[in-house]
């Protein structure tokens, strides 16, 4: 039976519950994270940290613990739940008022946060980053603050199926004639030996992997630009892959039914995952 979190209380999740009057379910105003857990311990703890306060701080809410607390909570949660690889969800929304209202609550209303894990043998041992996956691409029809980390997952979702229904494994989203990112993860192609990926700007995720991986694509001397690139130049591409909290680094080999290179994973995007597992592994915590 898997433990939950649940407002100051470590409870089987049979009996975890939150109000119907929480605006996370009315309104989706919340937001969350996502932290892997790879023989025990945290990857990159303290960059999902600073990112939920930053979701926090755009949506104007205040945070319902401290950051030792938090880190105490994901510990215990690892603990509890036997957890040796796997991923720790975290959500906090704005809280349960007592009736439903645009306007939000009084101050007095107090955050709800909960968190919970996923247990996944061999997380980063993926056969699919062996193989490589497939994409579409699909128009952007999401809001416009893309930078805070919501729980307003409709349209990614639905990108998602309709990869699914393509026969495809996930959706890379155009915008404007580019690509903006796939569904819950950072897009990059690689061209003659440069990994090229968007740039930051409340149009994309500031994905926390993406960080330490164009840092440790630049420490590695490979050339990276961030920049949009489109759709027929991502068909065109030498590689692909895309990056996330959970998949880590993982290789694109088609996109529209177009095979890149050999239709295998490359050696940029194998090289990226392997010093990252690397690098994320000595600072774990």
């Amino acid at each position: 039976m898997r433990t939950v979190y649940v407002n100051g209380q470590y409870l089987p999740e049979q009996e975890a519950s939150v109000s119907i009057f929480d605006r996370g379910f009315l309104f989706a105003d919340g937001v969350y994270e996502v932290t892997s857990v790879l023989g025990g311990k945290l990857i990159d703890f303290d960059g999902h940290a600073r990112r939920l306060q930053r979701s926090l701080g755009e949506m104007e809410m205040r945070a319902p613990v401290e950051r030792g607390e938090l880190l105490a909570i994901h510990r215990e949660l690892v603990t509890l739940n036997e957890i040796e690889d796997g991923l720790i969800y975290l959500q906090v929304t704005r809280g349960a008022p007592a009736d439903r209202d645009f306007v939000y609550p009084d101050e007095d209303v107090a955050p709800t946060i909960v968190l919970f894990t996923q247990s996944k043998p061999g997380l980063a041992d993926s056969p699919a980053a062996r193989a490589g996956i497939s994409v579409i691409t699909i128009p952007d029809a999401r809001w416009g603050r893309r930078d805070i980390k919501t729980v307003q997952l409709l349209y990614p979702s639905m990108g998602k199926m309709a990869a699914k229904k393509a026969g495809a494994d996930d959706a890379w989203m155009v915008e404007d004639g580019q690509v903006t990112e796939g569904t819950s993860n950072n897009a990059y192609i690689v061209k003659n030996g440069a990994i090229i990926t968007r740039q930051l700007s409340t149009e994309i995720l500031h994905g926390i992997t993406r960080a330490a991986v164009l840092r440790l694509a630049r420490e590695a001397q490979m050339t990276v630009e961030e920049r949009g690139f489109t759709p027929d130049e991502a068909r065109e591409a030498d590689e692909a892959f895309v990056t996330s909290a959970s998949a880590f680094v993982m290789p694109v080999v088609k996109i529209d039914g177009v095979a890149l290179g050999e239709g295998t994973p490359g050696p940029v995007a194998r090289r990226l995952r392997e010093i990252y597992l690397e690098e994320a592994l000595k600072i774990a915590i």
